[in-house]
């Protein structure tokens, strides 16, 4: 499956990984809340609507951008994706539990999920990232167990050099075939 996750809490390295990768060559598709909040600034809003609201636009985004994948036969890796913005519209209501098993079969994503542990030497805040370390690592803490819920497999990548980050995640993926 070339469908690839890269996840990890806010300010753990993923859209620096995904850029090394996309300097690889490999095809890169970027998380959706960030150019959500980034288009509510840029229009004057408040960074956030509320979070039913918030989770399915992100929702929305993610399966089009999953869809722009679909003849790729080569690894599309993903800052974050469906998986994660079906968990979090479940969570807040706006998803039915009934219709996030079926939801997630219908976006199925390679069975390892690489997860970029909270690093506070790297982490910084911005105007789309304005929550503290302890938040990164609470949605750390969560990815972890929404993922494990589905079924994914989690492989955490070291804390090291984004060039190093890169080459590891792909030796995995050579080593999975």
């Amino acid at each position: 499956m070339p469908r690839v996750v890269i996840t990890g809490g806010p300010g753990a390295g993923k859209t620096s990984l995904l850029n090394a990768l996309a300097e690889l060559g490999h095809e890169t598709v970027e998380e959706s809340a960030r150019s959500v909040i980034a288009e509510r600034l840029a229009a004057g809003n408040s960074p956030r609507p509320g979070p039913q609201e918030f989770a399915l636009e992100v929702l929305r985004r993610d399966i089009e951008k999953y869809g722009r994948t679909e003849k790729s036969s080569k690894w599309v890796f993903f800052d974050r994706g469906v998986i994660e913005a079906v968990g979090w519209a479940t969570e807040v209501g706006a998803l039915p539990e009934t219709e996030a098993g079926p939801t997630l079969g219908a976006y199925p994503f390679h069975p390892t999920v690489f997860v970029l542990p909270p690093w506070q030497a790297i982490y910084v805040t911005d105007a789309e990232r304005d929550h503290d370390f302890e938040h990164a690592i609470e949605v750390h803490k969560s990815l972890r167990r929404w993922y494990s819920s589905c079924g994914y497999l989690l492989h955490e990548v070291p804390c090291l050099p984004v060039a190093a980050r890169a080459k590891h995640v792909l030796h995995t993926l050579a080593s999975d075939a």
